[in-house]
């Protein structure tokens, strides 16, 4: 390839069973130099050199919505305290816990999440990053301080980061003022643009200092949701910023939300952003869980992503999703772990098909005409939303990043199906992880199940959850 530097060292790895663009396929020769594919060509022989990769091999996912600090509350707010209980009192919850975190904190429960997300096949994260300041608002001396805390996480833990600073100035639609517990988020649109400049910045010089591949690590653009900012500040924003970039917003997750867009506008959530501000190929739409079939098929036509966060949206009490009606049109969809109760791409894949099973009393129900293997087309969606809304190239495809996992090549699945099967059996029969192996960039990041920094990362977690939750 081009694009690859002649002093770079070449690698290859074998993969008895690998998944590409066209299918599975076997004995596929993988050539990887800086960090990408250079060569990837089935029905090979095995070189005496080549590092052999006996169990599937898969691309990695992109996990396109994370709000990471969130992740040392998993569990902790399934107690009925309200008859009435719904994601806004989930919510109270979160804002007590967010008071307590330092940026030390924040780089702890990041890199332990990090890490366990590798261990997940997710190989880049798009970083939902709402958590700027310190508690009670005062901006830190570097206004990117807690931006610098993920991407240090991210490099401790070897994961791709896609950076998504948020615009969040209001508590509810038309400029409501914001809350003592949104203190640590707020930001005016000029303050927003600043931090994003400084944020690029300093992402771009990770980036420089990695010698294997020097884009791993993305930026996008990133407004909390309606109810938090007004339509000036959205076009202030794209009128400043790369028009290149990816932009991701919460929409329509509750009924609440969209009865109070309603009474706000007299339009329903993502009907006002379509005719307002426009929706094409650039947005993440995260959970887009309220819809009606005129906002089904204004996303489809866009080709905007759909970020579904199945298991959250599952603790939450969101709602179900349209899969259906979506997939039917050809909606495009990716996943995310949102607030991390889960961090198993196994558990986000299955739980939004039977989500739709049990609204619809049926089997089977996302797939489409070219694939009937509803574990093949739900891999498969989620890569690719993945990929666009991540703003990466994922896949086992030249010219690709040098992504991929290998499935236990022991498991009695894995070893005795036929290709056509492997997926059905991981994402419908094990319950146990079966990712063996995860490489970034061609580096292998798990080995055996295992990440090097695991234990330390778990005592240093350990210690973060106490401080914080319990003293």
């Amino acid at each position: 390839m081009s694009t690859t530097k002649a002093s770079a060292p070449l690698q290859h790895y074998f993969a008895e069973r690998a998944l590409l663009p066209s299918g599975w396929a076997s004995n596929v020769r993988l050539s990887v130099q800086q960090g990408r594919f250079t060569h990837v060509q089935p029905d090979s022989t095995l070189v005496e050199s080549d590092t052999l990769l006996d169990g599937p091999v898969l691309p990695t996912i992109g996990n396109l919505h994370s709000h990471a600090f969130q992740r040392i509350m998993a569990g902790a707010a399934e107690v009925s305290l309200n008859p009435n209980d719904s994601f806004w009192s989930w919510r109270d919850l979160m804002y007590k816990v967010v008071q307590k975190l330092s940026p030390e904190d924040a780089q702890v429960i990041a890199t332990q999440l990090y890490i366990d997300m590798l261990k997940a096949g997710y190989s880049q994260v798009a970083e939902f990053h709402y958590l700027h300041h310190a508690p009670g608002g005062q901006a830190y001396s570097q206004v990117e301080e807690m931006a610098l805390q993920l991407m240090q996480a991210a490099q401790n833990s070897g994961i791709g980061l896609t950076l998504l600073p948020v615009l969040y100035s209001y508590a509810g639609f038309g400029g409501q003022t914001p809350s003592a517990g949104q203190a640590r988020f707020i930001n005016s649109a000029d303050e927003y643009l600043a931090l994003h400049q400084v944020s690029s910045e300093a992402l771009s010089q990770l980036n420089k200092r990695d010698t294997n591949h020097q884009h791993k690590h993305q930026m996008g653009i990133c407004f909390h949701s309606l109810r938090a900012v007004t339509q000036p500040q959205i076009d202030t924003v794209l009128s400043q910023l790369d028009s290149a970039l990816p932009i991701h917003i919460h929409i329509a997750e509750q009924q609440k939300e969209v009865n109070d867009c309603k009474t706000w506008s007299g339009q329903r959530p993502v009907q006002w952003l379509n005719d307002n501000i426009g929706l094409d190929d650039r947005w993440c739409l995260v959970h887009a869980t309220h819809l009606d079939q005129k906002e089904i098929t204004a996303i489809a036509n866009s080709q905007a992503v759909v970020g579904l966060c199945p298991t959250t949206e599952a603790n939450l009490g969101d709602g179900i999703f349209p899969g259906v009606d979506f997939s039917a049109q050809n909606g495009r969809w990716g996943i995310g772990s949102d607030s991390h109760v889960s961090l198993s791409l196994v558990e986000e894949l299955r739980t939004l098909e039977y989500s739709q099973r049990f609204r619809d009393q049926q089997r089977n129900r996302l797939h489409n005409a070219g694939q009937n293997h509803v574990g093949d087309h739900l891999f498969t969606q989620a890569l690719a939303g993945g990929n666009q809304a991540c703003g990466v190239e994922l896949g086992l495809a030249p010219g690709h990043r040098a992504d991929f996992m290998q499935l236990d090549p022991e498991h009695p699945f894995m070893a005795a199906s036929a290709p056509q099967d492997l997926l059905n059996r991981w994402l419908f029969a094990c319950n146990e992880n079966l990712i063996k192996d995860v490489f970034v960039c061609g580096q292998q990041v798990i080995k055996d199940f295992h990440h090097p920094l695991e234990e330390s990362s778990r005592r240093a977690f350990i210690q973060v959850i106490k401080k914080v939750m319990y003293d």
